[in-house]
């Protein structure tokens, strides 16, 4: 008899303590707090995607912080040229790089801004001493003219205003466009876009 009361009792405490682990874990607009296990768990890897918990604990990359250098990656039968701009973290610490880098092209007339492609940009914590990159793509000039001739590349981190100009890598030049829209497209972090 003795051994079923102890039995009763210590299921009793047993459940009580479940029952406040649980309501601890409700921060009263529905949604549970993870536990310490489970953000530890998640916080592993090098280049986070948007649920990662490293997003919310780095802040974002600052220019100063980044080695940005470019070359050319264009891979023989691709519709279009590719330049890949790679994004080196020696900040010292983690940092986060949210949305698109802003990409100019100095031609010999006048500045060409890249449109954003329609692929998705999740943020990306970039370790320290880390790299990612993103892709420039841009049309060959096979017009037979001399189309326009590129002389420089301006790269804008993602949240940034500060640029970081660099030589250009890729083709000589653009082909003339109509002016309906720009020919040039800067990828997401962390993706060239080769290949389709």
């Amino acid at each position: 008899m003795r051994v079923s009361k102890l039995t009763f009792a210590t299921l009793a405490v047993v459940a009580g303590l479940s029952l406040t682990a649980c309501q601890n874990d409700d921060d009263g607009t529905g949604q549970s707090k993870p536990s310490s296990s489970s953000a530890a768990s998640s916080s592993g890897g090098g280049s986070g995607s948007g649920g990662s918990d490293d997003n919310s604990k780095a802040d974002k990359c600052r220019t100063d912080e980044l080695e940005i250098t470019a070359a050319d990656r264009t891979i023989d039968g691709d519709g279009e040229r590719t330049v890949a701009v790679t994004l080196k973290n020696g900040g010292g610490r983690d940092c986060t790089l949210s949305g698109f880098a802003g990409v100019d092209l100095k031609t010999s007339e006048g500045t060409v801004s890249a449109e954003r492609s329609g692929e998705q940009a999740d943020p990306i914590v970039l370790k320290d001493g880390k790299e990612t990159y993103f892709g420039i793509t841009y049309p060959e000039n096979d017009s037979g003219g001399s189309g326009v001739r590129v002389t420089g590349l301006v790269v804008t981190p993602p949240n940034e205003t500060k640029s970081v100009t660099l030589d250009w890598p890729g083709a000589a030049t653009l082909p003339v466009t109509d002016g309906s829209g720009s020919s040039v497209k800067v990828g997401p972090m962390g993706g060239i876009g080769q290949g389709g």
